[in-house]
């Protein structure tokens, strides 16, 4: 070997160890993401109501909190992080646990004092009626 020359050592390339680093980057850990999750939703309009279907598996119901604030309906809560194993003997913890907020600015057809809300298997459904005038309605033609 010559003087200044460096020793290159060549490794056996493992796409499973690739893709294990990459995921490792990409996926925040526990201590990482305590308080940093918001729940997936879906809006859509179901007859004449807006629905709003939000995943929050984990969260027990007393822990939610839905209000109307300025014209915002506003759905908080928090997913606990279970106790039954010690953080050091895991191998893996990707769930994200803590406190969430989800805002959503009201349209003016939501007749906000009737908005119901149901809870089952991890999904809260919030129901949005529509105001009596923003519903469809059908004009007749009258002869002239």
């Amino acid at each position: 070997m010559f003087q200044g020359e460096e020793i290159k050592t060549l490794v056996r390339w493992d796409p499973f160890r690739e893709l294990m680093n990459l995921q490792q980057r990409l996926v925040p850990r526990y201590e990482d993401s305590y308080g940093t999750w918001v729940p997936a939703v879906d809006i859509f309009e179901k007859g004449d109501d807006l629905v709003i279907r939000a995943e929050i598996p984990g969260v027990e119901q007393d822990s939610l909190d839905i209000r109307i604030e300025n014209n915002t309906l506003v759905l908080s809560g928090e997913r606990k992080r279970e106790t039954e194993f010690e953080e050091r003997d895991a191998y893996r913890l990707e769930r994200s646990f803590g406190l969430f907020t989800r805002s959503f600015t009201l349209p003016k057809s939501v007749d906000s004092a009737r908005i119901s809300a149901s809870f089952k298997n991890g999904v809260l459904e919030l129901t949005l009626p529509k105001v009596e005038q923003a519903k469809p309605h059908k004009i007749e033609i009258k002869a002239a």
